[in-house]
């Protein structure tokens, strides 16, 4: 079941978990829904990744339409064992938040550019 009203190409998706990479080494990340709910209902999220294959979706079901009411862009990647492997993790993980972008920045300008011509 996709979380997003549209289907994430999959150059956006591997953009998306290069920015993950980027931020997590030269910025600062949360993973996990609970934190990544904290931030984003802080406003302080600069970009947010869920993977789409959660399951039960319920877990995640909340976090895009919260990041639409903070105006927090949104992603999904195909897998949670690809957004775990990103963040440097041996397990999955099924949402991260970009607190900080560090060296990613413009990778994150480049990609919501990118969502938001997808959305019209």
């Amino acid at each position: 079941m996709a979380l997003l009203r549209f289907e994430i190409p999959k150059d956006l998706q591997e953009k998306a978990l290069e920015v993950v990479e980027i931020a997590k080494k030269t910025g600062k990340i949360k993973k996990g829904t609970n934190e990544v709910t904290k931030v984003v209902e802080r406003g302080n999220a600069k970009l947010v990744v869920v993977a789409d294959d959660v399951n039960p979706i319920e877990i995640v079901m909340h976090i895009p339409p919260l990041c639409d009411e903070k105006n927090i862009p949104v992603i999904t990647v195909a897998s949670k064992e690809e957004l775990g492997a990103a963040v440097g993790l041996d397990v999955s993980t099924v949402s991260v938040a970009v607190v900080q972008e560090g060296d990613s920045r413009d990778i994150i300008k480049e990609l919501v550019n990118s969502l938001d011509k997808l959305k019209k």
